[in-house]
């Protein structure tokens, strides 16, 4: 095996940490052509759908059927929503602000020097392509931030595996750090917090606050994956920092895939009931998406909306992601800082001392070819 390097690669260049911030994905346009390559890497995840024994099963499945008939649905779903946040993918557009936005209120409190990079997990611009960037720029430690606040195997240990698929082709494996939740975050709760009061400020409060989460099989929680706690624990200190009693806030799980049986309750069906139970005024957050997509704009606020209203509701309320909010990049900024603090770059140059003896390495190398 052929390990990656940098070609002519300069000892004693001047390193650097790097941030590498993750979504999920988004195909490259809303074609079918362009949904088939991204859904079949997405569904190939075995994390994202644990195949029988007979692996061979969902082989014939997925290519089949699946990416036979997906394709052209999906494409019509991501058609309603393209160019929503700028032009092209708005899962990708936010997250360039994001990065932005969190490089910008990072870089202050760096002494040396800090690179940024954005990727997704599925399509472009991809996790190895962000790494390799990282590394073109000298980058020798690198922290890891998936925008999943609550932990769940198919997303955050998904990013993870990419991550280190890649690191382990490289020569030189850089010093990792990753981070695989923030459910409980001060910041990431006041914002939310904050973005609901916001909202209720114009529109009015609702009989009832939905907290709509991506559910899971409930195998992957009988197994023990925490997502499902950690979502309850995430609407909880929500709803303690809004001073909501428990009937008026409820927790749910949508886009379920598949016949067998995901998180409860759905929120499509809670959509349906909610109005023959006597709450016709609603409003629904959408806590673990840190940016809105394909699942919030097109499933929560005109899907679910629509299933609201036909079954007799009155007032329906989409409450916007977090997105590029300030505070909510000023959170997700002091979990960058949280997490890089001991690092050279962040905390080494403390003295004229420190910076003589950096050069003096430096230099050092350069003039003997020799790493130091």
């Amino acid at each position: 095996m052929k390990y990656q390097g940098i070609e002519n690669f300069q000892h004693g260049q001047e390193a650097a940490t790097g941030i590498l911030i993750t979504n999920l994905g988004t195909p490259d346009d809303c074609t079918k052509q362009a949904l088939r390559p991204y859904l079949k890497e997405f569904l190939s995840d075995p994390r994202v759908v644990e195949p029988p024994p007979a692996r061979w099963v969902w082989w014939l499945i997925l290519n089949g059927i699946i990416l036979n008939v997906r394709p052209a649905k999906s494409a019509e779903a991501y058609a309603s929503v393209w160019n929503s946040e700028g032009d092209g993918a708005p899962l990708l557009n936010i997250l360039q602000r994001q990065v932005a936005a969190i490089a910008e209120k990072v870089r202050p409190h760096f002494q040396g020097r800090v690179e940024f990079e954005a990727a997704m997990r599925y399509g472009n611009p991809s996790i190895a392509s962000g790494l390799k960037k990282l590394q073109e720029k000298g980058c020798e430690r690198i922290l890891v931030l998936p925008l999943y606040p609550q932990y769940a195997a198919a997303t955050t240990a998904s990013t993870f595996d990419a991550v280190t698929a890649e690191l382990q082709t490289w020569r030189w494996i850089p010093e990792l750090r990753f981070i695989n939740k923030y459910h409980r975050n001060t910041g990431y709760i006041k914002a939310l917090a904050n973005s609901i009061r916001e909202y209720q400020a114009e529109h009015g409060k609702p009989q009832l606050l939905v907290m709509s989460y991506h559910g899971v099989p409930k195998r992957y929680l009988d197994n023990g994956d925490p997502y499902h706690c950690e979502c309850h624990v995430t609407s909880r200190l929500v709803a303690q920092e809004l001073g909501l009693k428990p009937d008026e806030y409820k927790v749910t799980f949508q886009s379920r895939f598949g016949r067998e049986p995901w998180l409860q309750p759905y929120t499509d069906e809670t959509m349906k009931a909610l109005p023959g139970q006597g709450i016709k005024n609603i409003q629904v957050i959408c806590p673990g998406f840190s940016a809105d997509c394909l699942e919030t704009i097109e499933e929560i606020s005109e899907e679910n909306h629509e299933y609201f209203m036909h079954a007799g509701g009155e007032q329906f309320g989409y409450i916007k992601c977090l997105n590029d909010r300030e505070d909510h990049t000023q959170a997700l900024a002091d979990l960058v800082l949280q997490h890089t603090q001991g690092w050279y770059e962040r905390d080494g140059f403390n003295s004229e001392a420190d910076i003589a003896e950096r050069k003096t390495v430096n230099a050092n190398a350069k003039a003997m070819g020799c790493p130091f």
